[in-house]
């Protein structure tokens, strides 16, 4: 029975399941939006949002205990910088998972897992792009 046993092991080795999880946050926090199975992105989700909540604080001790889970500087760097600030009002939910398809090879249910603010964020990259070619095109 596995009363009370938290987690999802993946059919791997500790050190294995710990990287795995690991490069799929710095991949969220990198790109802001991934593509990976339900099950992994569940589990992604929970370490990403404690981190996220790390940023949120962010003393010097919070940046320690954030590269302790996700050991990759340019990304503690960022999301310290850029990601915790957008979510400064909010007491936790900074993901969403959404349920997207079936994988073609072995029929396992995919997922994004993603930003809750993740289309402002891609509009106003795209409006940001479309002022400056129109800049552009004026001179």
């Amino acid at each position: 029975m596995r009363h009370k046993v938290d987690g999802r092991l993946f059919g791997r080795p500790a050190n294995q399941r710990k990287a795995l999880l690991r490069n799929l946050v710095v991949s969220l926090l990198e790109h802001e939006r991934i593509e990976t199975t339900v099950a992994k992105a569940k589990e992604a989700k929970r370490i990403a949002e404690k981190v996220i909540t790390l940023g949120i604080k962010g003393d010097l001790h919070s940046k320690r205990l954030a590269l302790s889970y996700v050991p990759n500087r340019a990304v503690i760097a960022k999301l310290f910088k850029d990601i915790a600030p957008r979510f400064t009002g909010r007491n936790g939910g900074y993901l969403r998972i959404i349920q997207t398809r079936n994988r073609v090879n072995d029929s396992a249910p995919m997922a994004v897992l993603e930003f809750i603010d993740y289309e402002d964020i891609a509009k106003t990259k795209e409006s940001k792009k479309a002022k400056k070619k129109e800049k552009e095109t004026t001179q």
